[in-house]
């Protein structure tokens, strides 16, 4: 059994920058790809990012292009989604996944992962 746990959440102010990090307790994420996805309150959970096994490839939502920067470290097993300049609507819980699939790509569908973590908050004030 594998499950992702997140951290790195918080309360922070628009133009702020947070690390989010995704690690695993039991199985390693080992070849499989992470993904982070959002979701707002009322919203449906969002795409936000993905990297491979070792972080050479990346695939980001076209909103999120430019702020967001998705990496992996396959040695520690670990994953971080670092935000720049935040704003009030990217305030929602931040889930990190496992996907079902390994090899050398991400993914950007829900349906792609089939391991989740409980998520961390983060709340952007204006």
């Amino acid at each position: 059994q594998l499950q992702p746990v997140e951290s790195g959440g918080g309360l922070v102010q628009a133009g702020d920058s947070l690390t989010l990090s995704c690690t695993t307790s039991g199985r390693r994420l080992a070849m499989h790809s992470t993904g982070w996805f959002r979701q707002a309150p009322g919203q449906e959970r969002e795409f936000v990012a993905c990297t491979n096994y070792n972080g050479s490839s990346t695939g980001y939502a076209d909103s999120m292009k430019g702020r967001f920067t998705a990496s992996r470290d396959y040695a520690k097993d670990t994953a971080n989604l670092r935000v720049n300049n935040l704003r009030p609507e990217d305030t929602a819980v931040y889930y990190c996944a496992k996907s079902r699939l390994i090899g050398n790509r991400c993914y950007r569908a829900i349906g792609d992962y089939d391991y989740w973590g409980q998520g961390t908050q983060v709340t952007v004030s204006s």
